[in-house]
């Protein structure tokens, strides 16, 4: 199964002094806007979303479609399609389907440790 990229979306509770921590580190401002709330931060190939006062918890993200550059895979695994595999194992979700036939949706389940993953397919 093709999940597409990997990112950690952290809830924080204060995204200026995030954003400073995270750029400590060597990760630097690659989409989002402090206005809205949240940056998406990148060091190599390694992506983080801080996200301050929009959900609890933290989150394990994957993009269906994306590299690590938001740039557009020519193959992947369409959320639908990871959806229905997952509904066929047994996967309970949190979040349900879209009815959409293509493009945009988003899944999200729990790990059985209670750890949130969400499936996020923006095109």
């Amino acid at each position: 199964m093709k999940l597409g990229v990997f990112s950690v979306s952290l809830s924080v509770k204060d995204l200026s002094r995030s954003k400073e921590f995270y750029e400590n580190l060597g990760f630097s401002v690659f989409g989002g806007a402090m206005e809205k709330n949240y940056l998406i931060m990148k060091n190599e190939d390694t992506l983080i979303g801080l996200f301050q006062g929009m959900f609890e918890g933290n989150i394990m993200t994957f993009n269906p479609g994306w590299d690590s550059s938001a740039q557009n895979l020519e193959s992947f695994d369409d959320v639908r399609q990871i959806h229905e595999h997952l509904v066929e194992n047994g996967v309970a979700m949190m979040k349900a389907l879209d009815a959409e036939p293509s493009g945009p949706a988003s899944i999200m389940f729990q790990d059985p440790d209670g750890n949130v993953i969400m499936i996020d397919q923006h095109r």
